[in-house]
């Protein structure tokens, strides 16, 4: 019976040789109590250990790192190294099931070390996000890369162990497919370069205020990876560029406003240049009544024009939401058949785009109402209300 047994066992590779078939089956439920338990030992033991330690330190990232999907692959590798350095006990060196159980343990290996640098990468990169040194560079293409890398190292180790290669000759015969797959990676490798480029020349940020119209984007930057940009709109939609585009054309950023905490109005108000004149007594007093302007300030020979202009300006640098550190400035512009245009031309003491639009509103409407206390008109095209007006003669200041 025992001859039978040993014939048996051989058959299938496993040795009888000073090991009784007893021992045998001692040491491989050993084996598959290593195997089973690891992941109760990980979960009851390890993993409440290390969350305690690191729980007790100051720093967050050993919290991050040590994180439970990698400490569930390294007790997984521990007991893998352990079955493969135990198996020559029980299987038959240079049998087919000793060779295929081998191959098994070792693609097994290997799987497990990519899980871990996977999981180490993305460890590293939400670090990467949380420090005030590097949140703002676009980084998660550069790890998304290295994680592909990872991926096609791991599945070439994988091939050769299963066909019994070296990973060299592998990569040997990839260099002659490499036009194929610069053809299917080409989006990647054009995105991670782009990526690069972004993050090196600092153009590019999540959160960072673009418009690009040639896609459709204006709105804040969402996300950055390997192959998209994602961009959400001011209407809430959502448009996705490839990295590569920001890199090859052009699109406004509006971090500067952002960070400089003011936000640029430039408008023109179009005189109607017929109006434009000479201050007389009547005008300088109405003004210096109202409190506009000082007597002092009165002059006969001041244009109304000048007069309303530096008034305009010292108003506005007075104003509590026009920021002071900034230029504030009240032009003129070249004159069209539209009028004589006097462009206001300073910031808002702040970037919300609501309170912004606000303001601006404010401003205009209170200039629009004060322009005539300066003996000046603002020019619009006539209508047929004016023409009616005037028993169907056109305004003779059109003239």
């Amino acid at each position: 019976m025992e001859n039978k047994l040993a014939s048996l066992l051989e058959g299938f590779g496993i040795s009888n040789t000073g090991i009784v078939p007893l021992s045998w089956i001692i040491i491989v439920l050993i084996l598959a109590i290593l195997f089973i338990g690891s992941n109760i030992i990980c979960q009851k033991i390890v993993l409440p250990i290390v969350h305690i330690i690191t729980r007790k330190t100051s720093s967050t990232w050993d919290d991050i790192i040590l994180n439970e999907v990698l400490l569930k692959c390294v007790c997984n590798l521990a007991v893998a190294i352990i079955i493969t350095a135990l198996q020559p006990l029980v299987l038959t060196s240079g049998t087919w099931l000793y060779t295929i159980v081998t191959k098994i343990l070792w693609i097994y290996i290997v799987v497990l070390f990519v899980k871990i640098t996977l999981s180490l990468f993305s460890s590293f990169y939400l670090i990467s996000s949380k420090s005030e040194k590097t949140k703002n560079h676009t980084l998660q293409g550069v790890f998304q890369m290295l994680k592909i890398l990872s991926i096609s190292i791991g599945l070439i180790i994988i091939a050769s162990i299963a066909i019994d290669k070296n990973p060299m000759t592998l990569l040997a015969g990839l260099g002659a497919s490499a036009a194929v797959l610069m053809l299917v990676f080409k989006d990647s490798i054009m995105g991670l370069v782009a990526g690069i480029q972004l993050s090196a020349n600092d153009m590019l940020r999540p959160g960072d205020w673009i418009c690009m119209p040639k896609h459709g984007a204006d709105g804040n930057v969402i996300d950055v990876t390997l192959t998209t940009v994602k961009v959400q709109n001011w209407d809430k939609t959502i448009i996705t560029i490839p990295p590569y585009a920001l890199v090859s054309d052009s699109f406004q950023n509006w971090r500067g406003m952002q960070s400089c905490g003011g936000r640029r109005i430039k408008r023109s108000i179009f005189i109607d240049m017929n109006s434009i004149k000479f201050c007389d007594e009547k005008l300088l007093q109405e003004l210096i009544k109202r409190g506009i302007i000082k007597e002092e300030e009165g002059r006969m020979d001041k244009v109304n024009l000048t007069l309303f202009r530096e008034w305009l300006e010292n108003w506005l640098t007075n104003h509590p939401d026009v920021n002071k550190d900034m230029i504030i400035m009240v032009r003129q512009l070249q004159p069209t058949a539209l009028g004589l245009p006097l462009e206001l031309y300073f910031f808002f003491n702040g970037i919300m785009w609501v309170p912004y639009e606000h303001t601006q509103s404010d401003i205009f409407e209170y200039v629009f109402a004060i322009l005539p206390l300066f003996g000046l008109k603002v020019f619009q095209s006539p209508s047929g209300t004016d023409i009616s007006n005037n028993n169907g003669r056109i305004p003779s200041h059109l003239f």
